[in-house]
């Protein structure tokens, strides 16, 4: 398959606690490149380890992208922070399957989830060595809301983006669509 292209062999589902090692292996590979601009610990807590996995397995929601033969490509973790607004963390790619789709239909999936949840608002939040992550967000109707915190020595830059409202009730079925 030639870089580029959108990779069409691949479905988005919410993990399970066997695809821990997986996702993982994910977060780091996808941010090896950038380890020297991080501090020690930030690093750590931006790929996880093996304990801290659980902890983010039990307290938000994260969804795989898999290729058909069941291989994690990409990873996104996502949580309501009150009844309007949810939370975007640990969005990774292989970078192999960059360019590709992925990203794009992993942050579909966690905004038409959240809405599904009654959000009217999502936040992430970045750092400046991730460029090329702050331009697909602002490609994708993300903005600075000013707000910038501090990521183990390093400015923390929070991205807001309003939700359209669903119609209907809040979904209460927790299986991946």
């Amino acid at each position: 398959m030639q870089m580029g292209r959108v990779l069409t062999a691949f479905n988005i589902r919410r993990a399970k606690p066997a695809d821990a090692d997986a996702i993982l292996r994910c977060l780091s590979v996808a941010f090896e490149p950038y380890r020297e601009q991080y501090s020690v610990e930030g690093f750590r807590d931006t790929t996880l380890t093996s304990e801290t996995i659980g902890h983010r397995m039990r307290d938000m929601v994260l969804l795989v992208a898999c290729t058909a033969s069941g291989d994690v490509v990409g990873t996104i973790a996502w949580q309501l922070v009150d009844r309007e607004e949810g939370h975007i963390r640990g969005m990774a790619v292989l970078p192999e399957f960059q360019s590709r789709g992925v990203a794009q239909k992993l942050l579909g999936m966690v905004e038409r989830e959240l809405q599904d949840q009654g959000c009217s608002r999502v936040t992430l939040d970045t750092t400046a060595p991730l460029q090329r992550a702050i331009h697909f967000y602002e490609k994708n109707g993300y903005r600075r809301s000013g707000k910038v915190g501090d990521f183990f020595g390093m400015p923390l830059y929070e991205y807001v983006k309003d939700l359209l409202p669903t119609t209907g009730t809040p979904s209460t079925d927790n299986d991946a669509r």
